[in-house]
């Protein structure tokens, strides 16, 4: 009796101790919710740690500085996906509208270079919202030094809750258009990406091309990016890589390419080119009107 007492508490005894090791050497589950923005983040996060290299800060001159007295926007609240209260410069439409232009700063933040932008576009397509998200919460550069410190300490994440909540507050019925510069032309293709069936057409300004084939075949609008060939952010092999990429998934891209270096388009730019800005400026009009 003992030695099968003994035999049965052994028994107990080892079985024990293999669940235990087999508990200890298990994953949690991964959600998949959880792979997807990790996914999604690669993009924005080789730009983050590029933007904060001192050879990206190199091609960004300090902007001059700009005092518009007339803007035709205002700041607004919205709430951002990650239920955090996001900003942004806002022009309703004159009339009621499905239609918004979701415009995105460069890596400055939004200073009152890209309000006037805003205000432009506005102006020029008419029957539009038109919706400048503060990516930064509030906080603007003017100095490339402090745009490095801006960028190295950005959280991607909750700028893509920015842009969800964005889109969102544009409404389930809402058609989504967006353009950006630099930085904000990543985040313009991105934005394209999230949006998905309400993004009606994208304006890309030498911003950071997305390299993953999946995210550019889930893109549901044509896109037009203005590059120059002078630029190395992006240079023009990744623009001609971007250019196959988008060619490979079907998905309709029109390239435009000037003699000119990173920020042609930017008044505010020292480098800044008045032809190239106005060919581009006329082409992107033309774009989203069409669209």
């Amino acid at each position: 009796m003992k030695k099968l007492l003994y035999s049965l508490f052994t028994i107990l005894l080892t079985a024990s101790l293999l669940g235990w090791n087999w508990q200890q050497n298990q994953h949690p589950i991964v959600d998949k919710g959880d792979v997807i923005e990790c996914l999604n983040m690669e993009t924005q996060q080789a730009y983050q740690i590029e933007a904060s290299q001192t050879a990206f800060a190199a091609i960004h001159p300090a902007p001059i500085v700009v005092e518009p007295s007339n803007l035709l926007g205002k700041m607004t609240n919205f709430t951002a996906a990650d239920g955090k209260t996001a900003s942004a410069y806002f022009i309703a439409s004159k009339k009621k509208s499905n239609k918004w232009l979701i415009v995105i700063q460069e890596w400055w933040g939004l200073n009152d270079q890209i309000k006037l932008e805003a205000d432009k576009y506005y102006t020029d397509l008419g029957d539009v919202n038109v919706m400048a998200v503060d990516m930064y919460d509030g906080k603007v550069a003017a100095t490339p030094d402090s745009a490095m410190k801006l960028m190295r300490g950005a959280d991607m994440g909750r700028m893509t809750a920015m842009i969800q909540g964005a889109i969102k507050h544009a409404g389930s019925n809402a058609s989504i258009y967006s353009v950006g510069w630099c930085f904000g032309g990543m985040w313009s293709l991105q934005t394209a990406i999230l949006a998905g069936p309400q993004a009606k057409g994208a304006v890309m300004y030498y911003g950071r091309p997305e390299a993953n084939m999946d995210k550019l075949k889930s893109i549901q609008c044509d896109v037009i990016g203005f590059f120059g060939n002078l630029d190395q952010s992006p240079s023009p092999t990744m623009v001609n890589e971007f250019e196959a990429n988008m060619k490979l998934a079907g998905k309709n891209l029109a390239v435009n390419r000037y003699e000119a270096g990173h920020g042609f388009a930017n008044p505010s730019n020292p480098s800044y080119n008045a032809a190239a800005k106005a060919d581009a400026y006329t082409k992107a009009i033309a774009f989203l009107k069409v669209h």
